[in-house]
């Protein structure tokens, strides 16, 4: 498991309490706490577990965190457990979801809190986008271009895309006079497409080599 620290994040410590020991699953919605801990207690040593529920009726949303006491045990838990549960860091707890969700669709667009969730929530489509949303300045599509000075290896890029779910195809293409890197990402929705461009333009993979990450056109209807 490669586990990058932005250059944004605070100290050593920050990161390693905020970012590195918390993991976000999907989970069936008939989930307790309990279960959720059995299942990942293999991984090592777990702080808590929560379960999102929803603020009025206490119904589970089928979304969950489990914080582990290192670093290594959520990397381990993300590698191993089941790819059902869709596991992925989550974000910093003292990130409030309005923060987070506001930096995702930009400065301007008006977003409904959520409670303390990634901006997906378990279903084919992770959220609803107006359709009449002009605000969005760049056609969007379900297909990404990635860039990169330096080459990709399949199964390595492959991976850092599965991360965000959704993922259709990832074709790594090489040109024999260069030594850049370029693929096509594909998502099964737009959703999944716009956050991982989201979360990993001008990510740094490896360390020191930024990748640029861009839209493709993919024949939809953008609107949607």
């Amino acid at each position: 498991v490669f586990i990058a620290q932005s250059r944004a994040s605070g100290s050593h410590r920050d990161v390693e309490d905020e970012e590195l020991t918390r993991i976000f699953v999907m989970i069936p919605k008939s989930y307790t706490e309990e279960d959720l801990r059995e299942k990942f207690k293999m991984y090592g040593d777990i702080e808590y577990c929560s379960i999102i529920k929803n603020k009025t009726t206490g119904e589970s949303k089928g979304l969950g965190y489990v914080r582990y006491l290192k670093p290594s045990q959520a990397a381990r838990a993300i590698e191993e457990c089941d790819r059902s549960y869709r596991a992925i860091l989550a974000e910093p707890k003292n990130k409030s979801s309005e923060s987070f969700e506001h930096d995702y669709y930009s400065n301007n667009t008006r977003q409904e809190p959520r409670g303390n969730t990634l901006p997906f929530c378990g279903q084919p489509e992770f959220c609803s986008f107006e359709k009449n949303e002009s605000r969005i300045q760049e056609s969007v599509s379900k297909r990404l271009s990635v860039v990169s000075q330096l080459p990709f290896i399949q199964e390595q890029l492959f991976a850092l895309f599965d991360l965000v779910p959704g993922l259709e195809y990832c074709d790594v293409q090489r040109d024999p006079h260069t030594n850049s890197g370029y693929a096509v990402i594909q998502y099964s929705t737009a959703a999944s497409a716009i956050y991982a461009k989201y979360k990993l333009h001008g990510f740094e993979y490896p360390p020191g080599n930024r990748l640029t990450v861009i839209f493709l056109e993919d024949g939809s209807d953008s609107s949607e």
